[in-house]
């Protein structure tokens, strides 16, 4: 397995990071996959939880980078977002859809269905086949639950607009892997 990342890994700007996460490897508890699409937020875009300034939901975003933001979307799923850039600027990586390498069959039962494309295609996805919870906000992703291991090679991303949002929507901060089966939606 590639190198695990450290805080100082998540340094860098949000469409940076998010371009630079594909193809890396996830795991919660042992349980997840390849990254294969995420989605860059900053504090300068108007789409971004952290616009307004820190808030009680989104303070993780404004934490030291390598950390995750948590958060519930529409009152139902939890998301996972990577914090980057320095402290206190507010930015963060959405992870939208892995390939499922590790602990498929844990995915299964918490998604509780059979297809693999399916299990982690999607934010809400992600979150639940991962089991992620609030609880895990702020948390360091350099520590357990969580492992970030570096992407291997020079992988062909694609970019694209952002999904689901109202705001800056034609911002194209989507990125996601070349041909993968495992994307939320095409580019």
């Amino acid at each position: 397995m590639p190198r695990r990342l450290r805080p100082a890994d998540f340094e860098g700007d949000a469409p940076e990071m998010a371009r630079a996460l594909i193809g890396a490897v996830l795991l919660v508890d042992g349980v997840g996959g390849r990254i294969v699409e995420t989605e860059a937020y900053d504090r300068e875009d108007p789409a971004s939880h952290s616009h307004s300034g820190p808030t009680q939901r989104n303070q993780a975003m404004f934490g030291p980078p390598g950390r995750a933001y948590v958060y519930r979307s529409y009152g139902i799923h939890w998301c996972l977002n990577f914090v980057c850039r320095e402290e206190g600027h507010g930015a963060g990586v959405l992870i939208r859809a892995i390939e499922p390498l590790q602990g498929i069959e844990v995915m299964r039962e918490r998604r509780g269905l059979q297809d693999v494309r399916l299990l982690c295609a999607g934010p809400g996805r992600v979150g639940q086949a991962l089991g992620i919870v609030h609880a895990f906000n702020g948390h360091r992703l350099d520590r357990k639950p969580f492992e970030v291991h570096a992407s291997e090679g020079n992988l062909d991303v694609v970019v694209g607009p952002r999904i689901g949002i109202s705001k800056a929507a034609d911002v194209p901060w989507r990125f996601g892997l070349a041909g993968s089966r495992f994307l939320s939606r095409r580019f």
